[in-house]
């Protein structure tokens, strides 16, 4: 009996239906032979290396390029930058550049920055760590968390650095010798862990007091500096006055040894003079008391002046030769 429906009829397979696992087992290899062909090249960047593990175990570092391995798993590979400088942010951080400008996060991280120097004081400390991974396998699998054990280290080294100075040091004239000593310190703790990085540098970017004391700190380093510069002004005038009385004194000492040797040789010569005058006026007395006097007369005469000669009852006597003026500013002279 029919019950009013008809069973389908199923197209006919150009294939014997036997044969279908055979094709699936065939199209399933097909795939995995694809994939692993696939999986089997990987690329290893300019600046990076690459960790090659078996089954757990590493058999070896490819270098940049082109490389091989075994798929589906049984070959792993861990990339690792070994020729770029990384580097770790304390006390802020970099969120991009924009526009040409380097971007940084508002956020406060006081947590990392706030240290307290030997002298009980507090400062803001901001820094960052460059380094880069000489090893990658020893970076891989000789500490847990490199990165991480990287950020305590370099905080603890610092804030012991910076524990071990006064503040005004560290504010103003000791950076330069806390980034070397610390970067050597953080340096050997890591070669200690075998970690295989290499510290490149310990760079100090911010040093300052806490915002609540920031203004007190302004008004002493504004004191300290006025104090600098009235030291070095009144360095300045003593190195500018003591040359200048040094050089003042030595012309006046010069200046009196000259005339001494002066008033010495004219005195020498004056004695030696009226010597050689007395010796001719002791052989010839007349003779030498006329020459005297025409010689002083013909030394007088050219200073007096004008010569008014008058007759006798005219004008009055009238002098023309004041001789006791001549002879006086004659020896004033």
């Amino acid at each position: 009996m029919s019950n009013g429906f008809e069973r389908p009829q199923l197209p006919e397979l150009p294939f014997p239906v036997e044969r279908i696992p055979v094709m699936l087992a065939g199209l399933a290899v097909a795939i995995a032979l694809v994939a692993g062909a696939l999986t089997s090249v990987y690329t290893v960047q300019p600046e990076e290396r690459a960790v090659v593990n078996r089954f757990g175990a590493v058999i070896g570092i490819t270098d940049p390029g082109l490389g091989f391995r075994i798929p589906f798993g049984i070959d792993r590979i861990q990339r690792v930058a070994t020729e770029r400088v990384l580097k770790e942010e304390f006390g802020f951080r970099t969120e991009g550049v924009r526009a040409g400008r380097t971007r940084y996060s508002e956020k406060a991280f006081e947590d990392e920055s706030l240290m307290l120097t030997g002298d009980l004081n507090v400062i803001d400390v901001e820094w960052v760590v460059q380094y880069r991974v000489r090893d990658p396998i020893r970076f891989l699998y000789r500490v847990r968390e490199p990165t991480r054990t990287l950020r305590d280290i370099s905080e603890s080294v610092m804030r012991r650095v910076v524990g071990n100075r006064l503040g005004s040091d560290v504010l103003t004239v000791a950076r330069v010798d806390i980034q070397a000593q610390a970067r050597d310190e953080i340096q050997a703790v890591m070669d200690q862990y075998d970690t295989g990085i290499h510290v490149i540098t310990v760079e100090l970017q911010d040093v300052v007091p806490p915002p609540r004391v920031q203004p007190a700190f302004n008004e002493v380093n504004e004191a300290r500096q006025e104090r600098e510069r009235t030291i070095n002004e009144a360095q300045k005038r003593v190195n500018q006055q003591i040359p200048q009385a040094e050089g003042a004194a030595l012309r006046r000492v010069a200046e009196a040894e000259g005339y001494a040797t002066e008033r010495v040789n004219r005195a020498l010569g004056e004695s030696a003079r009226f010597s050689a005058v007395l010796a001719e006026y002791q052989a010839a007395p007349e003779v030498t008391r006329t020459r005297l006097h025409r010689e002083a007369i013909e030394r007088l005469l050219p200073r007096v002046g004008r010569v008014v000669v008058v007759q006798e009852g005219g004008l009055g006597p009238l002098p023309l030769l004041d001789l006791d003026r001549a002879l006086q500013a004659e020896e004033g002279r």
